[in-house]
């Protein structure tokens, strides 16, 4: 009865698939697995059904399922997320496989995470590269804290440092990879509701949606070690443009690689030959 009572409020909300959000948050109320919900159906304690009320109405309002849990999964690991960070989603996935497969297993690696948010691609490859370096920025330091969470939670903070930088502003190479996923929402466009919630930074660039990727470019060609690769998700439909901007700031793209729905969602560029080599760390600069 709650489940079915819960599907309807939530349809009636607008919220997408509420059969299984309804799940979700009943599940999340009373501490157990959605398949318990089915298999073995638990008493609903008055504090449990507070608790899921409360969930319910956020939800109603589209705040997003991951704020009100105040978690969210990502390549099947548990994040903490906070209304301080993007909602890791599953396209994000596409570009974490992008840099896995360009990174090799047993290399000495040193990667940029620009715009890390909750630090799930920092996170995910600094485990699944144990020998790899991550330098996680940030322009919001209450990301980067839900960021160093996350690292800690995963056992690979000794190998992601953190830094506050709006892009890589003052940061000095050489790198292998910088990785990102920028905001590339056009300050006009509509978006959905539970968007909304989220921090506008780190959604929304400038009129057209690609004042990032304009602006990140030079800033990669100028820490990228020659043949280093950047990495971005695109919103799929402009990545003729984005290309185009990185063709001026000294990189050569590659051909996009299609998410499962086709749309060509991670674009990478390496500096174009004769491009200036990064300048390498001095020694004895610190990193905050």
């Amino acid at each position: 009865a709650a489940l079915e009572e819960g599907r309807g409020r939530l349809a009636r909300a607008g919220v997408e698939d509420p059969a299984r959000e309804a799940e979700i948050l009943l599940a999340a109320a009373l501490g157990v697995s959605r398949a318990a919900l089915h298999v073995d159906p638990p008493d609903l304690p008055p504090p449990d059904r507070a608790r899921y009320d409360g969930f319910l109405a956020r939800r109603e309002r589209r705040e997003p399922a991951a704020y009100v849990l105040g978690r969210c999964e990502f390549r099947s690991l548990p994040f903490r997320v906070t209304p301080a960070v993007l909602v890791p989603r599953p396209e994000t996935e596409h570009l974490v496989e992008a840099a896995l497969d360009a990174l090799p297993a047993g290399g000495a690696i040193r990667v940029a995470d620009v715009g890390t948010g909750s630090g799930c691609i920092a996170v995910v490859l600094a485990a699944e590269r144990p020998r790899a370096r991550v330098l996680a920025l940030d322009r919001s330091a209450a990301a980067l804290a839900v960021a160093r969470e996350n690292a800690r939670a995963h056992g690979v903070a000794g190998r992601v440092a953190f830094l506050r930088s709006d892009l890589l502003a003052g940061v000095r190479g050489p790198f292998d990879l910088v990785v990102s996923n920028p905001p590339y929402v056009g300050t006009a466009e509509e978006v959905d509701p539970e968007v909304r919630f989220e921090p506008a930074d780190a959604v929304f660039a400038g009129p057209d949606g690609l004042e990032a990727y304009r602006r990140l470019a030079p800033e990669a060609v100028r820490v990228l070690r020659p043949g280093g690769l950047l990495l971005v998700e695109t919103p799929g439909a402009r990545v003729e443009e984005i290309a185009a901007a990185f063709r001026a700031a000294g990189l050569d793209p590659q051909p996009p690689i299609p998410d499962l729905a086709g749309r060509p969602r991670v674009l990478g560029a390496r500096p174009t030959a004769g491009t200036p080599p990064a300048a390498p760390r001095p020694r004895g600069a610190r990193r905050r």
